[in-house]
């Protein structure tokens, strides 16, 4: 009986150490197949950068080819992924596929109708947000969209008028400017021709005649070369 107890006892003992020995794997095995979905010994899975383009979408009520507006998905990863568009108003627009896949190194068009341009809307801005998931990795970018009245090329029109109007201050700016400057200019214009205008007077070096000494004598490059920098002078004083 003894020897039986002693028996059963370490059968008993043995079971429980495998047993526990087999949990521990068991629990360490859970341990890295979690941290392989996680994507990282940290437990937080990685983001994934979202390539979509463009980055806002503006409709307008009387353009009617602006109630159609495309967004590109590119895929620049080595694998696919998958994503799906989401909207905080689905009951304003419609995404033909919002949901799909792309391959890698390739990309997608997704078109987004406006199906309320009415004047209540106006000026309204809705959010969506892009999700993608591949490569054991997730990602998601968000965009604004808005519809304004008027139209496309009312707005570009507004914008050239804007531009011009900034133009011509620019230039009564500086032709204050110019002319608040130009009584101070009129001496230094002239100490800076004086000594071109010597020079183009002074005779020629194989001039033998003149009265000037010899040392005074100037040649053809040193005349042209004043009366190259005497134009420019009297451009920079007229301009």
């Amino acid at each position: 009986m003894r020897r039986r107890d002693s028996h059963d006892g370490q059968g008993r003992g043995g079971a429980e150490d495998q047993d526990g020995r087999r949990g521990g794997r068991g629990q360490a095995g859970v341990r890295q197949a979690s941290r392989r979905e996680t994507g990282g010994e940290t437990g937080v899975m990685t983001p994934l950068p979202v390539f979509l383009f463009p980055s806002e979408l503006v409709f307008y009520s009387e353009q009617r080819s602006s109630h159609r507006r495309v967004l590109t998905l590119y895929n620049p990863y080595s694998f696919r992924i998958s994503f799906k568009m989401l909207c905080t108003a689905p009951s304003l627009y419609r995404v033909v596929e919002a949901e799909g896949s792309v391959r890698p190194k390739s990309c997608v068009d997704l078109v987004v109708r406006h199906l309320d341009v009415s004047p209540r809307n106006w000026g309204r801005r809705d959010r969506f947000r892009m999700e993608i998931r591949g490569g054991g990795q997730v990602g998601g970018r968000e965009i604004w969209a808005e519809l304004r009245g008027g139209g496309e090329d009312e707005e570009e029109e507004e914008e050239r008028r804007r531009k011009k109007q900034e133009g011509v201050g620019e230039e009564k700016r500086t032709r204050r400017q110019q002319r608040v400057l130009s009584p101070l200019l009129v001496p230094t214009y002239a100490r800076l021709q004086l000594p071109t205008c010597t020079v183009l007077m002074l005779p020629h070096h194989n001039d033998s005649s003149s009265v000037v000494p010899h040392c005074l004598h100037v040649s053809t490059n040193q005349k042209l070369a004043c009366a190259y920098t005497l134009g420019l002078l009297t451009m920079m004083f007229l301009r």
